[in-house]
């Protein structure tokens, strides 16, 4: 019978030890491959058996790669689950299926009856939460925001006007070179005693995660250009 493993990945490539040495057995067991990037994957597998298994050579091309965007992925996927196959799904960072491509192919095997393992491995969402001190019982994570200045503002200012309502934290991320940006947007647009966090670089060597208020983050410069980042907000009921 066919199982699906879910496999997670680095955040940073320094980051290897936020992996679990007990994935190199669950990729061992692997036959078939569904990856967001092949190229990526295969060096992170080569990084965890240099980590983990000194003195072993994993055999990269003893399996079979299959690329997720490709055309056709969906339908190999149910062929291969229908042939048996020991699959793995790997995303380029994280955990396969949390804000990740791997869902759909995730939702495929439990249409099929396929058991599904998900294994343990850094997700920058949770790790984020954890260390801001915001509410980890109620959460939402939203994705990217609009790109658009106004419509931007418009959903930082529904985002807070939700928060303070539900007492929910809001989790969201944007594209590296557009991080400073988006903190400007949110210091000048957001009630001054909204808590904000921000998360830099999570299981690298040069991580920080600080909470304050807006107010206080006014009065800091930062420059997380270029940075993995992921943001928390926090607003309290007025």
């Amino acid at each position: 019978m066919s199982t699906i493993y879910l496999i997670p990945a680095i955040l940073q490539e320094e980051g290897i030890g936020a992996i679990p040495p007990s994935i190199t057995d669950a990729i061992k067991t692997c036959q078939v491959f569904f990856v967001e990037n092949e190229r990526s994957t295969r060096r992170y597998f080569k990084q965890l058996w240099k980590q983990f298994l000194p003195g072993q050579e994993i055999i990269i091309d003893n399996y079979e790669w299959v690329n997720m965007a490709e055309p056709g992925a969906e339908d190999l996927f149910r062929k291969k689950i229908k042939e048996d196959k020991i699959i793995g799904i790997v995303s380029e960072a994280g955990c396969p299926g949390v804000a990740d491509p791997g869902q759909t192919l995730i939702a495929i095997a439990q249409a099929m009856n396929t058991p599904v393992k998900p294994l343990v491995g850094p997700s920058s969402i949770l790790l984020a939460l954890m260390a801001s001190g915001m509410n980890g019982q109620q959460f939402k994570f939203n994705g990217y925001l609009p790109i658009d200045n106004g419509l931007r503002i418009k959903a930082l200012k529904e985002l807070e006007a939700e928060s303070a309502k539900k007492d929910c934290t809001q989790i969201f991320i944007e594209t590296p070179y557009r991080n400073n940006q988006l903190i400007e947007a949110i210091l000048k647009n957001c009630h001054p005693d909204t808590r904000f966090c921000i998360a830099v670089d999570i299981t690298g060597p040069a991580e920080w995660i600080k909470t304050k208020s807006v107010r206080q983050w006014l009065n800091e410069k930062t420059d997380i250009h270029k940075r993995p980042a992921i943001f928390l907000l926090h607003a309290r009921d007025r």
